[in-house]
């Protein structure tokens, strides 16, 4: 699947509104654009389906169409990356939407939002418990201990919600870190360090084939239903340093994106593809359940949608007042 593949798509009435609205056009129907500031990036990103697009367009050589050599490195959380990206160890980051308003809203960074990752869709992500455990539905978790990879954090954003909608009161669970994040969580549920686990795909559907785990609840509901999950950003700085070289960065992800969010089969093979100990098994990448890959990109960013991040984490107390994204944008 190459560029004749994305230039027949763009002959429909969908490519045609992309392509119009992205502001981007001319570089994506003239070849590789000329003048790039930079033409070698380094992109951090969680190794989930979340990114789908970003590992698409890098398997397609979308960017080296564009003129890009990227390297993508696996990340844990964005909570982290943020910080090597304001040393300039990262470009880009691609990660959850909640840790880069915290950044923002914490002054520890000044982020731009520049493309929307992924929307959540029914059994994305997911609490699982092991085989037999007595915790069999949301109500059950009174003074569980429930693992994420950081605390505080979009987990604990989505979980808070769910709890909320079963009236379980917040008090009565407690959020564990678990040592190495989503790789661990299996481990950390058989040696008991904690109750529950929060699993994204692939990580579910994984340890489910491969420890028996069970899905104790979907996290696509309520509040946070559709929740826009990820984000690609740079600072404010980079944005303004490098605007060709983002141009060109965001015509590549926006067609691996699009590819993501109309061809399963490319996606399964991205996740099949990722680098070890993240790559996904075949028979794994063939259940899982996707998400929904936006094409909105800078400078065509949806607000009302990457609002939702801001206000949800108001209402579940991740943030003292109100936060207005669109000082994120462009």
């Amino acid at each position: 699947m190459g560029r004749s593949f994305l230039r027949a798509i763009s002959l429909t009435s969908v490519g045609l509104v992309v392509i119009l609205g992205a502001g981007c056009g001319s570089a994506a129907s003239s070849g590789a654009p000329t003048g790039l500031e930079k033409t070698t990036l380094t992109v951090g990103a969680v190794p989930v389906a979340d990114e789908a697009g970003l590992f698409i367009a890098q398997d397609e050589n979308l960017f080296k169409d564009e003129g890009l050599t990227v390297k993508i490195v696996p990340i844990i959380s964005s909570a982290v990356a943020t910080q090597e990206q304001n040393n300039g160890t990262f470009d880009i980051t691609a990660g959850n939407s909640v840790s880069y308003i915290q950044d923002q809203v914490t002054r520890q960074s000044n982020l731009e939002i520049v493309a929307e990752g992924s929307l959540m869709q029914p059994n994305n992500q997911a609490l699982y418990t092991l085989p037999g455990s007595p915790l069999t539905s949301i109500t059950d978790l009174g003074h569980a201990r429930i693992g994420v990879n950081v605390t505080n954090n979009i987990g604990t954003l989505l979980i808070s919600s769910v709890l909320e909608e079963h009236g379980v009161p917040l008090s009565h669970v407690r959020f564990v870190a678990v040592p190495n994040g989503f790789p661990g969580m299996a481990q950390a549920l058989q040696q008991h360090q904690i109750d529950v686990a929060w699993l994204p795909e692939p990580f579910g559907s994984a340890d489910a084939m491969r420890y028996g785990l069970q899905e104790l609840a979907d996290l696509d509901q309520g509040a946070t239903t559709s929740f826009p999950v990820g984000w690609y950003v740079v600072t404010k700085a980079w944005a303004k340093k490098y605007p060709r070289t983002l141009e060109a960065f965001l015509d590549a992800l926006q067609q691996g994106q699009e590819i993501a969010d109309t061809d399963r089969s490319a996606v399964e093979q991205a996740m099949v593809k990722l680098p070890k100990p993240y790559a996904v098994p075949s028979a794994i990448a063939a259940v899982m359940s996707l998400e929904n890959y936006p094409l909105s990109v800078a400078p065509n960013i949806d607000l009302s949608r990457v609002q939702r991040v801001a206000d949800a984490m108001y209402q579940f107390h991740m943030l003292t007042q109100p936060f207005h994204v669109s000082s994120m944008l462009g």
